[in-house]
């Protein structure tokens, strides 16, 4: 027996690829996938792990690496997916050369991710094997054995995982690590060049490749227990009810059904073993299909005539839990602690001293204009009192939906003007197109790159622009005005500024709002949680003091508390925390009856 740890389902994919032999791997960080390549880049130097500027590229790396013939990984959340689409339906067709595993962490319940989309429906339409942990020791396990299926089968492997499962800890045993053979490169024209010649064949092979996997799920897998039944153990009063589940749903199926059921868990569920679903089905009285989000299982289970009970029960949407399961089933829920302490809604909100917080401020004096965001922190902007962010759809989309919006404004004859809002590892993620888009196609909205030093929102990972790698090394950094000016932006129109001194913020935004060209504004100020690097210690000044504010001079205006800072709170009287005031002295600069002091 080998030491056993509790590891969450991420440090379980990072162990298990260890364990296999991964040789490198990439990704984007983004929650619940992040911690996945933070754990990986633990395990140098047997493997190389960096972050990649996005999902598109990170996935396209571990082809290269997988067509050279090491081992790779991926990994993304599952809004990345979209990114990394392009070139993953046409690597299900290539097939690889070393074994290559591409992680989805789907997001059921929205817990930090614009859309809860159901990432199981990538396997079906690329047609890859798909397998779906359901704790930390089958991360383990999945993951390594993913490694061998993608070698066994020609094909990139997805493992798909969930909130629940990445960040929940349970007991894994460890094994050592077992390098695998490094295949040496040989040219193959008709493999990885797809042209429309080659692709037909390779299209064709994928028939043969179904067969295969599918004779798997249904036997292999069984026989290892990845696919398997659990028969109840006694005849029961009652129905005899079946449950088919996967992933996490099987946790909660367990938990609610307990010995009264018999239960189907699949952990391959891309073939899905249809036969092994219909025998199963025909030991029980009534079977069940308990999945989150999309019917995936469900309906390919109807889709082979076999009677279940689904969605019409099990909602459609939102993560599942044991009382949302218990309660849509059996119609009871479960008894639950009460409390006399009264609740207070917290609602999200820009950290004290969060450069984001001068800029957006500064944006709200402004009239009739279009505030275009992006994904980050400063998504936060559009919270009240703030209220300076009018949309966010997706990764470095801020920029090409002011494009649109500016020449549809145009057309209309609007004189509203168009900011687009994008942090800085948003910027190099995607945003560098569609920045490019907007001169080569004659826009004239004002874009503000608010770099804070860091990719802050997911836990303070380095990008191009922080002048680190994942794992710690030097780097070039990303210059962001040269960049602009490098794609068309002209150099009167970039303006450099510090975001908590609005006198400067004030001044570019003045100069960019008269100007009849694109315009870009990069609020330079590191992030209040980083961690300071080297030269950044002496660049930028610690903030340190504390403000307050001097109750004879205060007026109660409140004008300060339009700012939003969480540590100033409005009771009788405006006051601040002093244990949560980091000195931006944001409020001082707002107060028009020098009210507040710092010391």
């Amino acid at each position: 027996m080998g030491e056993k740890k509790l590891l969450t389902g991420d440090e379980a994919v990072a162990r298990g690829a260890w364990e296999a032999g991964l040789l490198f791997a990439s990704a984007y960080p983004g929650t619940p996938s992040t911690e996945i390549l933070e754990n990986l880049a633990e395990y140098k130097p047997d493997v190389y792990a960096e972050w990649a500027p996005n999902e598109k590229v990170a996935l396209e790396s571990a082809i290269g690496a997988s067509m050279a013939g090491v081992r790779s990984l991926a990994a993304m959340k599952h809004v990345g997916v979209n990114v990394a689409a392009d070139p993953l339906f046409t690597f299900s067709y290539t097939g690889v050369t070393g074994g290559m595993v591409l992680v989805s962490a789907d997001d059921p319940g929205l817990h930090s991710s614009q859309n809860e989309q159901d990432n199981r429906n990538y396997a079906n339409a690329a047609k890859l094997l798909m397998l779906e942990p359901s704790d930390s020791a089958e991360c383990v396990k999945f993951t390594k054995l993913g490694f061998e299926l993608s070698e066994r089968f020609d094909t990139p492997v997805l493992l798909r995982m969930t909130t629940r499962v990445c960040h929940s800890k349970s007991l894994v045993e460890l094994s050592e690590r077992q390098e695998a053979p490094i295949i040496p490169y040989q040219p193959n024209i008709q493999k990885y060049v797809m042209t429309p010649a080659n692709a037909r064949v390779r299209r064709a092979k994928l028939s043969d490749r179904f067969q295969y996997e599918l004779a798997f799920s249904e036997g292999e897998a069984v026989e290892m227990g990845l696919n398997r039944m659990e028969l109840r153990a006694t005849e029961s009063a009652g129905e005899h009810i079946g449950v088919v589940c996967s992933g996490v749903a099987y946790q909660y199926a367990k938990e609610v059904f307990g010995e009264n059921a018999s239960y189907l868990k699949l952990g391959v569920t891309w073939p899905m073993p249809v036969n092994l679903v219909r025998e199963f089905r025909s030991k029980v009285d009534k079977l069940y299909i308990v999945e989150e989000v999309d019917p995936y299982m469900e309906n390919q289970i109807r889709a082979a005539g076999i009677d279940c009970i689904g969605k019409e029960v099990i909602p459609e949407w939102d993560e599942l839990n044991t009382d949302i399961v218990r309660k849509a089933v059996f119609g009871q829920s479960s008894p639950t602690l009460t409390t006399e302490l009264e609740t207070v809604a917290r609602p999200p909100a820009l950290c004290a001293g969060c450069p984001h917080r001068g800029l957006f401020y500064a944006l709200t004096k402004r009239k009739d204009i279009i505030i275009t965001g992006d994904i980050g922190c400063y998504t936060l902007g559009s919270a009240p009192p703030l209220s300076a962010m009018h949309s966010t759809f997706c990764m470095g989309g801020s920029i090409s939906t002011g494009h649109g919006a500016a020449k549809a404004l145009e057309k209309a004859g609007s004189n509203l003007k168009i900011v687009a809002v994008i942090g800085d590892s948003t910027f190099f993620h995607t945003g560098v197109n569609s920045l490019m888009n907007v001169t080569y196609n004659g826009s004239n909205i004002i874009t503000i790159i608010l770099d804070n030093r860091i990719t802050a929102m997911t836990g303070q990972q380095q990008n191009p622009g922080t002048g680190y790698t994942l794992q710690g090394e030097i780097a070039p950094e990303a210059d962001i005005p040269k960049l602009c000016a490098a794609i068309g932006i002209k150099e009167e129109n970039i303006f450099v500024v510090n975001p908590l001194r609005l006198d400067e913020t004030n001044a570019a935004l003045d100069k960019a709002f008269a100007s009849d060209n694109a315009s870009v504004i990069i609020t330079k100020w590191p992030c209040i949680l980083k961690k300071l690097q080297g030269e950044e210690t002496s660049l930028y000044e610690s903030l340190g003091n504390v403000c307050y504010i001097d109750q004879e001079k205060c007026k109660n205006c409140k004008i300060c508390t339009k700012t939003g800072c969480v540590a100033i709170y409005n009771g009788d009287r405006v006051e601040i925390n002093e244990a949560m005031c980091v000195g931006c002295t944001l409020c001082i600069q707002t107060c028009p009856f020098d009210a507040i002091i710092e010391r």
